[in-house]
């Protein structure tokens, strides 16, 4: 990296002389930059997480989420079957 920051950078502080340059670079070699939305876009959506919930932040969110597929995705036929009592057909050939 060839550049350095504008004056009154914010991302300053956080990429200071000693290691800045090598986290800096290491930030833009893992996010490039069609992906750079993304990563802010996630950042400030975990940020408000934060802020609603202290403990536990986005992961809550993602929890009810799982919580929302495990009800709503049915079971597979041949469990389906197996808790309504009715008998599965064993395939196995011995």
């Amino acid at each position: 990296m060839k550049r350095k920051c504008v004056k009154g950078c914010i991302f300053a502080p956080y990429f200071d002389a000693d290691t800045g340059a090598a986290a800096f670079a290491a930030v833009h070699k893992l996010i490039p930059i069609g992906k750079r939305v993304d990563a802010i876009a996630t950042l400030c959506y975990e940020a408000q997480a934060r802020l609603r919930d202290p403990v536990y932040g986005c992961v809550a969110h993602i929890f009810a989420l799982q919580q929302q597929v495990q009800f709503y995705v049915p079971f597979p036929p041949h469990l389906a079957a197996g808790l309504s009592g009715q008998r599965i057909p064993c395939t196995l050939s011995l």
